[in-house]
C-alpha cells in the first residue's frame, strides 16, 4: 500500500506537539543513545528498573519501551509486570526482542512476555522475528541479522495477526504490517550495522510514535524511515577520516532537525 508523505510526516509533527513521556526498560549498553533519540525527536526519556515505581511512572507515561538486549535476572523479573500495568492503564508498549533466538532464557521471557502483554509494536531483525514465528531452521547468530527476506512480507502479516500487532522487520528492507497494510522501506545504510544501538534507538523512536499517535502502523513507519533518513544523511556528510563517532553524532543532529516538512 502506497503511504501520502504527509501522512507519515504528520507523526513527526505529533510526537513533537505532544511531547510523550517514552519509559524504557531497556538496554544498558545503549540507554544513553537511546535518552538522547527521544529527547532529539522531541519526545521525554524516562529510564528505571525500580519495580515499587512501575504503577507511578506507567500511570503518567505516554508509552512503554521493553528491550531485552542486555538481559538480567531484575529485567525478568519486572519486565512482564511492567506490560500487565501498561496495558490496564491503556499505555502502548513496544517490544524489541533482542537476541531472542540466541538463549534459551531470551526465549522463554519473549514467550512469557507475548502470552501476557499486548504490544502496540514488536520490532526486530528477520533473525529474531523468525525466532518469534517458530522457525525451526532460522539461522541465528545473536543480535546479528540474518537476511532471508523471502517471506517476510507474509511472516510480518501472520505475526501481526496472530498478536494483534504491528511487526516490523528491519533490515537491508525494512518491512511493517500491522496484518493488512504492508510498508516496505528502502532507506538506510550498510554503515548502520557499524554504530551500536541504532536497532535500539529505533525502538525509542516508535515508543515515541506510539505515545503520540495511535496509529501504530504509520508510527512504526515513520519511525523507521527517518533512521534510514538519518543514517544516509550521515553517510552524506560523513567527513574524510571520520568515524563511527561522527555518524553517531550526525543521526542525532539529523533526528533533532527533523520535521514534517524535511522528511
Amino acid at each position: 500500500m502506497d503511504f501520502e508523505k504527509e501522512q507519515l510526516g504528520n507523526v513527526i509533527s505529533k510526537i513533537r506537539e505532544k511531547q510523550p513521556i517514552v519509559f524504557h526498560i531497556t538496554n544498558t549498553v545503549t540507554i544513553n543513545d537511546c535518552a538522547n533519540i527521544t529527547l532529539a525527536i522531541g519526545a521525554s526519556p524516562l529510564m528505571s528498573f525500580c519495580e515499587d515505581e512501575l504503577e507511578d511512572i506507567l500511570s503518567f507515561a505516554s508509552s512503554l519501551v521493553l528491550n531485552i538486549g542486555t538481559m538480567d535476572k531484575a529485567m525478568r523479573e519486572i519486565a512482564v509486570k511492567a506490560g500487565e500495568i501498561a496495558n490496564r492503564l491503556g499505555k502502548p508498549v513496544v517490544l524489541d526482542p533482542v537476541g531472542v533466538g540466541a538463549t534459551r532464557a531470551r526465549k522463554e521471557l519473549v514467550e512469557q512476555l507475548l502470552s501476557k502483554v499486548h504490544f502496540a509494536v514488536i520490532k526486530g531483525n528477520m533473525a529474531e522475528i523468525n525466532s518469534i514465528y517458530g522457525i525451526q531452521n532460522s539461522e541465528n547468530r545473536g543480535v546479528d541479522s540474518v537476511e532471508d527476506l523471502t517471506n517476510g512480507v507474509e511472516i510480518a502479516k501472520a505475526l501481526a495477526k496472530r498478536y494483534d500487532t504491528v511487526i516490523a522487520i528491519t533490515g537491508k528492507q525494512d518491512i511493517v504490517s500491522d496484518g493488512f497494510r504492508v510498508a516496505k522501506i528502502n532507506n538506510g545504510t550498510p554503515l548502520l550495522g557499524k554504530i551500536t544501538g541504532t536497532g535500539c534507538m529505533t525502538a525509542s523512536l516508535i515508543g515515541s510514535a506510539c505515545g503520540a499517535n495511535r496509529d501504530y502502523f504509520s508510527g512504526a513507519t515513520t519511525s523507521i524511515a527517518m533512521m534510514g533518513i538519518a543514517g544516509e544523511k550521515a553517510e552524506e556528510h560523513h567527513t574524510a577520516g571520520g568515524g563511527n563517532g561522527t555518524m553517531r553524532v550526525e543521526i542525532l543532529d539529523t533526528i533533532y532537525n527533523m520535521t514534517e516538512n524535511r522528511f
